[in-house]
């Protein structure tokens, strides 16, 4: 078993699969950094809600996806910004607005996991991990 060297890539991957996929639910291994990037997704609607599930190791995020009436998901694009070959920070006077403010921009910032508009909220820069519209 090869050790995945970016795990916020995994982690959109798997939700971009089961959003294609039309799951209603999947299960990711835990950790701080999903948890919070999950978290920031129920905040602004893009995920119904999730779950901890304590599997005896790191855990389990047990993810419920979010769908209109038509079957359409929520989110309709993940984008990868900033990866382990070439990390990508900005300054809190350059936050990125995605899709003209209609999307989201998560930020690993010193002050924790937060959106573009927390960050520029409380004026501070960081990491850009990914784009949500």
């Amino acid at each position: 078993m090869s050790k995945n060297t970016d795990p916020v890539a995994d982690y959109l991957a798997r939700v971009r699969n089961a959003l294609k996929a039309g799951h209603m639910h999947l299960d990711i291994p835990a950790s701080k950094l999903k948890r919070a990037i999950t978290q920031i997704l129920v905040d602004k609607g893009y995920v119904r809600s999730f779950l901890n599930i304590d599997d005896g190791k790191q855990g389990l995020l047990r993810i419920y996806l979010k769908y209109d009436r038509s079957g359409t998901p929520a989110i309709r694009n993940l984008e990868r910004v900033s990866t382990p070959g070439l990390r990508t920070y900005v300054s809190s006077t350059d936050l990125p607005r995605v899709r003209n403010g209609l999307g989201i921009a998560i930020l690993s910032t010193s002050s924790g996991v937060m959106t573009d508009k927390e960050a520029r909220r409380i004026n501070v820069g960081g990491e850009v991990l990914a784009y949500v519209y």
